[in-house]
């Protein structure tokens, strides 16, 4: 196996051991019985190697991830790929339930070290996924590469939300105005006239 597969291969390793993990050079290099040297030549910053190592994992878990569909509009793909968090909540009595644990696990006890850490190991997931699918775009031009931090927490606060939304009553479509709500948050985090 090569150098860099093996850095790739030890940091996917680490974060499947730990979603929270940091991907410290050294601890990676070490893993992969590298150099911290010859680490920094395949992957010259922390976020260099966290970014291909999460690509990796969308491209193996999720092979059909529509980010990646390029004849199709940014928007449209930010659109469906937030979608898909919503799928993941339901409607209803299953947005209920998904609330009811979310609440109980995170809100109700007392914010103790343990429920923080598990609250924010939950978070960066979600946040490594959006970031992902917003790096996918800045690749291709549809946004500038820059920090994505406020933007990702931007959307974050959308999906908790909508999701929200979907657990409460409603005598209105909730899908229509859902809709209508991620595409106002896509062109938000696009910019006007985006691709």
């Amino acid at each position: 196996m090569h150098t860099r597969e093996r850095i790739l291969k030890a940091a996917a390793e680490m974060i499947a051991e730990d979603a929270t993990t940091t991907l410290s050079v050294r601890a990676v290099a070490a893993r992969a019985g590298v150099s911290t040297g010859s680490l920094r030549f395949h992957f010259p910053t922390q976020r260099a190697l966290r970014d291909e190592v999460l690509t990796r994992i969308y491209q193996h878990f999720i092979p059909d991830d529509p980010i990646r569909d390029s004849s199709r509009p940014a928007r449209d793909r930010l659109v469906d790929c937030l979608r898909q968090v919503l799928a993941a909540a339901g409607v209803g009595d299953e947005a209920r339930t998904a609330w009811s644990a979310v609440y109980q696990q995170f809100i109700a006890p007392e914010p103790s070290a343990k429920v923080r850490t598990a609250y924010r190991a939950y978070e960066r997931v979600s946040a490594d996924r959006v970031e992902y699918w917003l790096g996918v775009l800045a690749d291709e031009g549809a946004l500038p590469r820059e920090d994505f931090a406020p933007k990702v927490q931007f959307l974050l606060t959308v999906l908790n939300g909508l999701s929200v939304q979907r657990a409460l009553p409603s005598g209105e479509s909730v899908l229509q105005a859902e809709t209508e709500t991620l595409y106002i948050a896509a062109d938000a985090v696009l910019g006007s006239g985006s691709p």
